[in-house]
């Protein structure tokens, strides 16, 4: 087996801190409230002097416009299982390497994917798309993957001697091993992984203990390492519970994106979309207000979703204080994506038709966007009405693109007929008996038109419709 480890070190910050707040300096703190320590930075926190393992206090005084938050490991735990329902396309053999890794086997899926070159390639794209950027090691070993993913992104092996030969240039404070055994080591002037390969193995199970000589055996490949794999589950149902109360929409648009991007991640893995999900805040005293979406075909991008979820949330009153928001999706149906051409004339910033109709349901109401559809009725001006409903409708009857209101007296004799005649006979019920007889006809003007006359008769057409 071969086994990728794909290292998300900045989990923390993308738990607690939006994609697009990270453009300013932010940091993740621990710790109780009068001494809460830095715990990550980003990049423009580190550029003005913050760093971890710093006091709060300090950091601040470094960089006035720090936005610190408290670390969320309930969050991070839910993005690492929605990264891992994503690697699931990828292998049946996942595997989550808490707190902020992945293991997946990829030996399986080598020859599917064209090698190890092209499944990298695709694995980084993917979740730079979802702004994601891993550090990702393959080697025999999880184990091992696991501690060369921390310190050398993008290394391969599927051979077990490069495998130590690697792992024997790391140090041991990098080695995964508890800071006991580390500093154990260390007194003794052990520095590297190579030197702690050398020692026998009866005085190193002495000097370290049972369980350290395991993580050991397990790095090697001296034993091999069972794993609980990770099962995606049949539905999505994720909540946040808010840190306060909050009494309007605005607060709720952080936590309603995250579970957006962990909802497309989750329907990405299933290679479905979701056509009915139910947004629920939570309130005190075991109170809820449910948020029913319901769309007109199935979606699953995550900028979509957000935006749908979004306007039916503005539209909400809240008539309590909101602790705790879920999203819940039961209904997950096949997503068919429409074909593109090949040369694309829709511009950039249009909407699709779809996602049009979606948007306007959102902001105006369900019944303010309607669809043609057909009804059972033969008699043209009756065969098609409004549908507001959510589900696929029929095709309407082939007539011609331009159906007048109430048939009127075609000017002249047409130049011939093009095909028919169509017997219509139908409405003795409702008091509006037709029969007729249709003609796609030509005039003399050159123009295709729909007519009729009355059964029996040559004379006395009749036009309803007009064909582009």
């Amino acid at each position: 087996m071969l086994w990728a480890c794909l290292h998300f070190s900045d989990l923390p910050l993308r738990a607690v801190f939006d994609d697009g707040e990270q453009t300013q300096a932010c940091a993740v703190v621990d710790g109780p409230r009068q001494r809460q320590h830095i715990v990550m930075v980003n990049a423009p926190a580190k550029r003005n002097g913050a760093r971890p393992d710093q006091p709060l206090a300090a950091a601040r005084a470094l960089c006035p416009a720090l936005q610190a938050r408290v670390r969320d490991r309930t969050a991070e735990k839910r993005l690492l299982h929605s990264l891992a329902a994503w690697a699931y396309r990828f292998s049946s053999h996942v595997s989550l390497s808490e707190p902020d890794a992945l293991l997946i086997e990829v030996g399986a899926s080598l020859h599917l994917f064209g090698g190890w070159p092209t499944l990298e390639r695709r694995l980084r794209s993917e979740l730079a798309r979802i702004d994601h950027a891993p550090a990702i090691a393959v080697a025999p070993a999880p184990a091992a993957a696991r501690v060369l993913a921390m310190r050398h992104d993008g290394f391969f092996t599927s051979q077990r001697e490069p495998m130590l030969a690697a792992l024997g240039c790391m140090a041991i404070g990098h080695s995964g091993l508890d800071e006991k055994t580390v500093s154990l080591l260390y007194n003794v002037g052990m520095r590297s992984l190579r030197d702690v390969f050398a020692l026998p193995r009866p005085e190193l199970a002495r000097r370290i203990g049972a369980a350290a000589l395991a993580t050991l055996d397990h790095m090697r490949g001296i034993n091999q390492e069972i794993l609980p794999l990770y099962q995606p589950p049949d539905r999505f149902e994720h909540c946040i519970e808010l840190d306060d109360r909050v009494e309007a929409w605005p607060p709720l648009l952080f936590p309603l994106r995250r579970l957006c991007s962990e909802l497309s991640l989750f329907l990405t893995a299933r290679d479905g979309g979701v056509q009915r999900c139910e947004l629920v805040l939570d309130h005190e005293n075991r109170a809820s207000t449910h948020v029913v979406v319901e769309l007109l075909t199935p979606q699953r991008e995550a900028r979509t979703l957000y935006e749908l979820m979004r306007s039916r949330l503005e539209r909400v009153a809240l008539a309590q204080p909101v602790c705790g928001i879920a999203l819940l999706a039961k209904d997950l149906p096949t997503l068919r994506p429409q074909h593109q051409d090949l040369f694309e004339s829709r511009r950039a910033q249009a909407l699709d038709w779809p996602e049009l109709a979606e948007r306007l349901r959102a902001h105006l109401g369900d019944s303010a966007v309607r669809k043609l559809a057909s009804v059972a009725d033969h008699r043209p001006e009756h065969a098609w009405g409004f549908d507001i409903d959510a589900n696929p409708i029929a095709e309407l009857r082939t007539r011609p693109l331009w159906l007048l209101r109430r048939a009127l007296p075609l000017r002249s004799v047409p130049l011939r007929i093009l095909a028919g005649p169509e017997r219509i006979e139908s409405g003795w019920w409702d008091g509006a008996d037709a029969r007729r007889d249709y003609y796609v006809v030509q005039t003399r003007e050159g123009q295709r038109a729909w007519a009729f006359l009355a059964p029996g008769t040559s004379d006395g057409w009749m036009l309803h419709g007009w064909f582009a």
